[in-house]
């Protein structure tokens, strides 16, 4: 799913960078390599997430809401009014409905996620206006690079040589 999409803002491409750090600290686990940040209205890292269902044995703990958890804490808050989360996957239905629970007025996101996303691909919870909440989305920032790293430990995965 890969719409004409507007130039990419550089402060997210930064964002994203981050996103991309976050996610390459799975490598120690067998996670799926997919890393998130949550930007404060003022530019600063408010929380990061990588995935850790592996690691920590827990179904929710997935990048995203790792990264709200850490933001919601580090403000003493659970409204992340004003904030940005920035996610190098396209949401899933969880994420996409724990960042409207949050009230992230913003998520920027790299690859599609086309089996399960919930930000524009399959569905799209972040703007379905039966919610008491509606999100803006930036999709595809930094795409190719997002992609390239699910890719790649996929690749390791089936040909025995990454983390199962």
């Amino acid at each position: 799913m890969n719409p004409a999409l507007p130039p990419v803002d550089p402060e997210h491409r930064a964002w994203m960078g981050l996103a991309l750090k976050a996610a390459r600290l799975t490598s120690v686990s067998a996670d799926v390599p997919i890393g998130a940040v949550v930007i404060g209205p003022d530019g600063e890292v408010l929380g990061m997430g990588w995935n850790q269902r592996e690691e920590l044995g827990d179904p929710t703990a997935h990048a995203e809401v790792q990264a709200i958890r850490a933001a919601a804490a580090r403000l003493g808050a659970w409204r992340l009014e004003g904030c940005t989360l920035v996610v190098t996957l396209e949401p899933c239905a969880m994420c996409a409905g724990a960042s409207v629970l949050a009230r992230i007025p913003r998520v920027v996101f790299g690859a599609w996620d086309e089996k399960a996303g919930a930000s524009g691909s399959v569905f799209d919870v972040l703007r379905e206006r039966r919610l008491n909440h509606w999100t803006d989305v930036v999709p595809g920032v930094r795409e190719d690079e997002c992609a390239a790293l699910l890719r790649d430990f996929f690749a390791a995965r089936r040909s025995g040589s990454g983390a199962l």
